[in-house]
């Protein structure tokens, strides 16, 4: 026997979210107001796993390495899709080797691109 819920059946839910959102709220507030406010040089240096910080954080790196990074990524995540694949080899039947051959295919038409336009070359 179901009966329909109607809107006041939802207030405590609504009543706790409140008070939650009220407590992170005064938290803050408060944190930010009753902390400390002491700015020295050596707390507004960069801190990075106790080594002192040289020279300028802002230096270019070169897009090849982020483009060796993103196909490595797309390249993993391509073999995460093979893997239902291979556990359901024998449910999957000729459709099945049929799809991930033409996958296979398609990561290599991707793979041809990239290496005619030289993506995987370090040296300019």
């Amino acid at each position: 026997m179901n009966t329909p819920s109607s809107p006041i059946d939802y207030l405590p839910i609504v009543i706790m979210f409140l008070i939650a959102l009220g407590f992170v709220v005064v938290t803050m507030i408060a944190s930010h107001n009753l902390g400390p406010k002491r700015k020295t040089k050596i707390k507004l240096d960069s801190f990075e796993c106790g080594i002192e910080s040289q020279g300028n954080a802002r230096i270019p790196f070169a897009v090849k390495y982020f483009l060796v990074a993103i196909l490595f990524v797309l390249f993993d995540i391509e073999v995460i899709f093979m893997y239902p694949w291979a556990v359901n080899f024998k449910e999957l039947g000729m459709l099945g080797v049929i799809e991930v051959f033409s996958f296979i295919a398609l990561l290599l038409v991707g793979f041809y691109y990239m290496i005619s336009k030289k993506a995987l070359k370090w040296e300019d």
